[in-house]
C-alpha cells in the first residue's frame, strides 16, 4: 500500500501530492520536464517538482499543515531526489511547517568509511545533482541527510524523522532481505544501483551507460568501442571487488537508441571491498587511452540543466578531473586515491544524527 493511500484510509486530510523527477509514480524518463497532474490512485492533485519549480513554492504550501518526505534514495549524491529534499527543508523552514521524513534503508549500506567523494565544489552549479558540499558516496540515509543539512546548513526546519525498523549503520541491502523496488526507469535492481556511482559519471561521455537496456548502468559502450580491448585493459588493473567481460547491445532509448554497441559489462564480486567511483573514473581514463579519436565530453539536457553544458564537471564535483582524464589519461592512477579521498566526510557527520551500530528501531 502506498504511503498516500494509507493516510487517506487512517483518516488523515491529505490535501496535496508533490512529484520529484520520474514523476508520481517514477515512470518518466530521465531528465524530462514533470507537469502537474492528477494522481490515478486518489484522485489528489499533483504539484511537480521537477518542471518550472524545484522547491514547494508558498502558494502550493497555503492551507497544509505538514509535509512528508517520502521518497527512496539510492546513495549516490547525484541522485536528484535528495536534492529535494533540501529544497523541502528550506521551503518548510521558510513556511514555518513541520516536515516528517519518512526514511528508507541506503542501498549502499551505512559504513561511512566506505564513502567515496570528491566532495562537491559548492561553486558548481549543481543544482538537482548537487547543491551542497557532500561526496559522491555519501553513506548516509535521507533521514541522517536531512538531520545532517537541518544542523550544519543552519535550516532550521521543524523537523521530525521516522526511523526505520531493523536498520543499523552498517547494513547492507542483501542483509535486509528486501525486494528492490525501482526507484526510476532507469534504477530497476540493487545491482544498478550499486554500480551507478561510478557507472553513472559515464552520462558526461560520448558513450551508452546502458540506459534503454535491461541492465542500466551495469554495462558501458558504444558503436566505435572495442569492448574486448577494454575488458582485458580494465581487469589488468586488478581494482577490488569487481570484473568485466566484453558484450554487445542495442539500447532501445538513450545514447545510441537503435545501434549496437560494443563494450564491458561490469559484475561486483566483492561488495564491501569495492569503491564504484573510483571504478568509473579509471573505466573513463581507459576509454580515453584506448579511443582518444572517438572519445568526447557530450552535453546532457535535463529539465535542471536546459542545455546540458557542464555535466561530467557537475556530476563528478569539481572542475579539475576531467583535463586530466582527456590529456593525461595515464596520470588518473596516481590521483584517484586523492579525487575520491572524502576528506573528513566521517568527522562532519556528527554521531547523533547516526542510527547506532546494531540498533533495531
Amino acid at each position: 500500500m502506498s504511503t498516500r493511500t494509507a493516510l487517506l484510509q487512517a483518516g488523515f486530510e491529505v490535501v496535496t501530492l508533490f512529484s520529484p523527477e520520474h514523476g508520481i509514480g517514477a515512470t518518466a524518463p530521465d531528465g524530462s520536464p514533470v507537469a502537474d497532474t492528477t494522481d490515478p490512485l486518489t484522485g489528489l492533485p499533483v504539484r511537480s517538482l521537477y518542471g518550472a519549480d524545484f522547491r514547494p513554492t508558498r502558494e502550493a504550501l497555503a492551507g497544509v499543515e505538514a509535509l512528508i518526505f517520502d521518497l527512496p534514495d539510492v546513495g549516490t549524491r547525484f541522485y536528484t531526489y535528495i536534492w529535494t529534499l533540501s529544497y523541502a527543508l528550506e521551503a518548510c523552514a521558510e513556511a514555518k511547517l513541520p516536515l516528517w521524513v519518512l526514511d528508507r534503508p541506503n542501498p549502499l549500506g551505512g559504513d561511512l568509511g566506505a564513502a567515496e567523494g570528491p566532495l562537491f565544489d559548492e561553486s558548481l552549479p549543481g543544482g538537482l545533482v548537487g547543491r551542497w558540499s557532500i561526496p559522491v558516496r555519501h553513506g548516509l540515509t535521507v533521514g541522517e541527510l536531512a538531520m545532517l543539512w537541518n544542523s550544519e546548513r543552519r535550516i532550521n526546519a521543524d523537523l521530525a524523522v521516522v526511523a526505520m525498523e531493523g536498520w543499523s549503520g552498517r547494513s547492507s541491502w542483501p542483509s535486509l532481505g528486501l525486494p528492490f523496488v525501482p526507484t526510476s526507469p532507469a534504477m530497476p535492481s540493487y545491482d544498478g544501483a550499486l554500480l551507478y556511482p561510478g557507472t553513472g559519471l559515464l552520462e558526461g561521455l560520448s558513450v551508452s551507460e546502458g540506459r534503454g537496456t535491461v541492465v542500466p548502468f551495469r554495462v558501458v559502450g558504444a558503436p566505435w568501442l572495442n569492448g574486448a580491448r577494454l575488458s582485458a585493459a580494465f581487469d589488468a588493473c586488478h581494482l577490488p571487488g569487481v570484473a568485466a567481460r566484453p558484450v554487445s547491445f542495442t539500447p532501445c532509448s538513450g545514447r545510441y537508441a537503435g545501434q549496437c554497441c560494443t563494450g564491458v559489462m561490469l559484475h561486483v564480486t566483492d561488495e564491501h571491498a569495492f569503491r564504484p567511483v573510483a571504478t568509473g573514473l579509471r573505466l573513463i581514463a581507459l576509454i580515453w587511452m584506448l579511443h582518444p579519436e572517438e572519445c568526447r565530453w557530450t552535453t546532457y539536457p535535463t529539465a535542471a540543466n536546459v542545455t546540458g553544458a557542464g555535466h561530467f564537471d557537475r556530476l563528478v564535483g569539481r572542475r579539475d578531473i576531467r583535463p586530466v582524464l582527456e590529456h593525461h589519461p595515464a596520470d588518473v592512477t596516481t590521483r584517484i586515491a586523492d579525487w575520491t579521498d572524502p576528506q573528513g566526510w566521517p568527522s562532519r557527520v556528527h554521531p547523533h544524527v547516526l542510527y547506532p551500530v546494531g540498533s533495531t528501531s
